[in-house]
């Protein structure tokens, strides 16, 4: 994973830095689009950032 500042990580995926910062805080939800462009910025999947935890599987009660 790369070392990059908000401002860098957002520059160089296309978004603001404001917006980077929001998702980073968790007070905006990012979509899945934004979130393959900061995981292609930072050199690692999509899978790398997502905690599969956060996820109701299919089915469950």
């Amino acid at each position: 994973m790369k070392d990059l500042s908000q401002e860098a990580l957002a520059l160089q995926a296309g978004l603001s830095r404001t917006y980077v910062s929001e998702v980073e805080r968790g007070t905006r939800n990012i979509a899945i689009d934004n979130m393959g462009l900061l995981a292609e910025t930072l050199g690692v999947s999509l899978r790398d950032l997502v905690d599969p935890g956060m996820f109701k599987v299919l089915g469950e009660n």
